[in-house]
């Protein structure tokens, strides 16, 4: 089957609710339905710098990867921050969440960001997987891949 991976579209958002849904019902988190509606309207406003990649399978929507650029402490360019990534549950394993991650990759080669990064916990085997090490800072764990130019 054909994947491909495109910017989220407004009319995405009926499978991308769907898949919100169980993203929330997976992390075991409770959100008031408008925190859903404003994190649509900032994913799908062009001057928002929240931006989502999607994961279709044959043109079905199965995964996502929601992003944010932001200002680096580390040196004078963007780095990119992986806020959430979802892939439905029944296509797990078919290397989804990994593709998603290679495309934030190209779109930091392209934009010239100098690392992506996820918050999680030390004991997250998909971002171990995922990612080539972590650091801890501040109590939190950072997933952290370096982008070579």
């Amino acid at each position: 089957m054909a994947l491909e991976i495109k910017d989220a579209r407004p009319e995405h958002e009926h499978a991308w609710r769907k898949l919100w849904d169980c993203h929330v019902h997976f992390f075991r988190m409770t959100l008031d339905p408008e925190v859903t509606a404003i994190a649509w309207r900032r994913i799908i406003d062009p001057a928002s710098p929240v931006k989502m990649r999607v994961a279709e399978q044959d043109c079905t929507p199965v995964g996502f990867a929601i992003h944010i650029p932001h200002p680096s402490s580390w040196v004078k360019s963007n780095d990119c921050y992986l806020e959430d990534l979802y892939v439905d549950e029944h296509f797990r394993g078919s290397g989804i969440g990994r593709a998603l991650v290679d495309d934030l990759v190209a779109v930091c080669k392209k934009n010239g960001w100098d690392r992506l990064y996820w918050h999680a916990d030390k004991d997250n085997v998909r971002a171990r997987r995922l990612y080539d090490s972590y650091v801890k800072e501040d109590g939190h764990v950072r997933y952290r891949m370096l982008i070579s130019k």
